[in-house]
């Protein structure tokens, strides 16, 4: 896969989380998906699902502030703005295997205003 679909493949995977599509976010996962954020190293795929997938579907905004392929891996850093407009900014580091997310590492905290 070629490093614009990759970053298409990111993006959408966003924009479904934002609108709730599991469906497309659990095709875009492979099974052995792992997640790893300051609060939960190691997710499996499962238990990301139990976890996070919560969060989702609440009609947050994502805006990609720089999306970087890096041999298998997609550095994305986007700032998100939930629905009742408070404002974060997120680094995250993607890694892939054929079209799929392997990996997911998270890195958060900062607040916008």
């Amino acid at each position: 896969m070629s490093a614009p679909d990759r970053a298409q493949r990111v993006r959408d995977l966003y924009i479904a989380f934002a609108a709730g599509d599991r469906n497309s976010v659990e095709r875009t996962l492979a099974d052995e998906f792992t997640f790893s954020s300051p609060l939960d190293v190691g997710l499996s795929r499962a238990g990301y699902f139990e976890r996070c997938w919560p969060g989702a579907g609440q009609g947050q905004r994502f805006e990609f502030v720089r999306l970087v392929e890096a041999g298998d891996e997609v550095i994305v850093t986007y700032e998100m703005t939930r629905s009742d407009g408070g404002r974060g900014r997120n680094t995250e580091i993607l890694t892939f295997k054929g079209d799929q997310i392997i990996g997911a590492e998270v890195y958060f905290g900062w607040n916008l205003q």
